[in-house]
């Protein structure tokens, strides 16, 4: 009995571990989305 126990409540960690590293994946960035340029960029005047 309390090895059906411990192999439930394992199982039980074990999915919740993997829905944890599922929802924690970065998003994927949409293709239509683009970076932008910061407005310093054109300027040299740091040296």
């Amino acid at each position: 009995m309390g090895l059906l126990v411990f192999v439930v409540a394992f199982l039980f960690v074990l999915g919740a571990a993997l829905l944890l590293l599922r929802s924690a994946k970065l998003p994927k960035i949409p293709d239509h989305v683009k970076s932008q340029p910061y407005e310093d960029d054109e300027e040299d005047d740091w040296h």
